[in-house]
């Protein structure tokens, strides 16, 4: 019969505890900015989709694509911090990229556009420079210094 008793015995006597901790270190290591993987592939799906719900598809049809690809793009690099961190936020600095350029593309992409356009893109682009600041900021806090 097995010992079930609630008393354990020290991990530490353990023949693989230092492999065990080198995994555990593996695993976890990287995610010092779990919080902001959620924020930015909201903020990507929302860019993506904005067009439709600010109602500019019509009159800026080149800036309903071109919001549709950053959007997307933007939920690419979220996905990615989510699924490989270690390799992935060190493009943490294309995010605050992404998000300068969409400030600036209601007037490069777009033909005169309207108020609601300009402030839509403005308010994406900061929010994207913001998340991406904090990304690379926690990233380079968290590389290791030889």
């Amino acid at each position: 019969m097995a010992n079930v008793s609630p008393t354990r015995g020290d991990m530490s006597t353990h023949p693989d505890v230092s492999e065990m901790r080198t995994r555990y270190d593996r695993m976890l290591g990287g995610r010092d900015v779990a919080l902001v993987d959620g924020p930015v592939f909201l903020l990507g799906l929302y860019c993506a989709v904005s067009p439709w719900i600010v109602h500019y598809s019509a009159g800026q049809p080149a800036l309903m694509t071109h919001n549709l690809i950053v959007g997307t793009a933007i939920g690419v690099l979220a996905l990615g911090f989510t699924a490989a961190p270690a390799r992935m936020y060190g493009l943490s600095w294309a995010m605050c990229a992404l998000g300068i350029w969409m400030i600036i593309a209601p007037w490069v992409v777009g033909s005169s556009p309207d108020a609601g356009v300009v402030v839509n893109n403005i308010i994406i682009g900061a929010l994207a420079l913001i998340l991406g600041l904090m990304c690379a900021g926690t990233a380079a806090k968290s590389v290791p210094r030889s």
